[in-house]
């Protein structure tokens, strides 16, 4: 996490903000915390982009919609206002890496732990799509690994499942190889372009390399549309559960129900998960995130002196908000 900047708020609504989880093109992400100790991640929209107002709406829009999903692979949106003129989008902060950072440092992952990821991921996109939800920007970046699983985060492009896609002129492109051939193409999109783009994300978990590459944005999209991925990296068990997801045609890839039942994990899928590679480095992130954050409890009980000091404080504070008052009075009375 980064220190705040001197163009970043130290505020929005409850959380008081201490530091920057992240940023992009659209906004930051801060972690923050409300009185009460309870931790969110807050997302902002940038300063120049805020001057759109059909974006601010949609940015709003679409996480008070994302607020009725409930899956317990999916970080809850917690809320989501408009502040000054600043949006901003508070959602539930899961300390752990993203999938990019651990196929990074840890390396592809094993068999079993690509089983438990596949079928929670599947479970999330069943639960958004069962809200009338689609993603839309499902990548490595896009799923934190936490000690409870993975979960899906960042809601800010999701759309109805009646939307257009966010690759018309003046809106957000999709992510180079992981966005689905009908998002690249400016098509309809609807809950199989999801399942296309967790394909990709398995790709990528199973083998520590993208399905689709090359030389330039423009070079990937191409791939992602005519060409084929590259599996020959991953695992054969594994290579033939993730080519469906990959179909060119959205009516070949199968179903996330469909999906969660061919990555059915093994016996005891919570402790495969906990007793797997990964968990030293999620138990740095959770260290880190303990020692970020300050301890939230009781007030510390008043003395004597320091209360008759606030005593005093409240009684003159009160006196000159009603002399400023009559001050203010007489000026508007000329």
């Amino acid at each position: 996490m980064k220190p705040l900047g001197p163009g970043d708020p130290l505020r929005l609504g409850p959380y008081r903000l201490h530091g920057v989880l992240g940023e992009g093109g659209m906004g930051k992400v801060y972690l923050g915390q409300d009185r009460d100790g309870r931790r969110a991640a807050v997302k902002s929209l940038r300063p120049e982009l805020s001057h759109d107002q059909q974006l601010v709406q949609r940015f709003v829009r679409e996480a008070q919609t994302a607020r009725t999903v409930t899956s317990g692979s999916v970080a809850r949106v917690l809320d989501a206002q408009v502040e000054g003129g600043r949006p901003w989008i508070a959602s539930e902060f899961l300390p752990g890496p993203d999938l990019e950072k651990a196929v990074a440092s840890h390396g592809p992952l094993d068999g079993p732990t690509v089983c438990v990821l596949a079928s929670a991921l599947a479970r999330a996109l069943r639960d958004v799509h069962a809200a009338g939800i689609v993603h839309r920007d499902l990548k490595p970046a896009n799923i934190v690994l936490t000690s409870d699983g993975p979960r899906v985060i960042d809601f800010g492009i999701a759309r109805p499942e009646h939307g257009l896609t966010l690759t018309t002129t003046g809106q957000i492109p999709v992510t180079p190889g992981y966005g689905a051939p009908e998002q690249v193409l400016g098509h309809r999109v609807g809950p199989a372009a999801d399942v296309f783009s967790l394909g990709a994300v398995l790709t990528y978990a199973a083998g520590g390399q993208r399905a689709f590459t090359g030389g330039h944005v423009a070079a990937v999209q191409y791939e992602v549309v005519h060409g084929e991925p590259r599996l020959s990296h991953i695992p054969e068990q594994l290579r033939a559960l993730i080519a469906p997801c990959l179909a060119k045609e959205p009516g070949l890839r199968p179903g996330p129900e469909q999906i969660a039942q061919a990555f059915a994990p093994p016996r005891r899928a919570e402790k495969v998960w906990r007793q797997s590679s990964l968990m030293p480095l999620i138990d740095q992130y959770e260290t880190e995130a303990r020692r970020l954050l300050p301890a939230v409890g009781p007030p510390a009980p008043m003395s004597h002196a320091r209360r008759r000091f606030l005593t005093a404080l409240t009684a003159g504070g009160a006196a000159l908000a009603v002399g400023g008052g009559t001050a203010a009075w007489r000026l508007r009375d000329g």
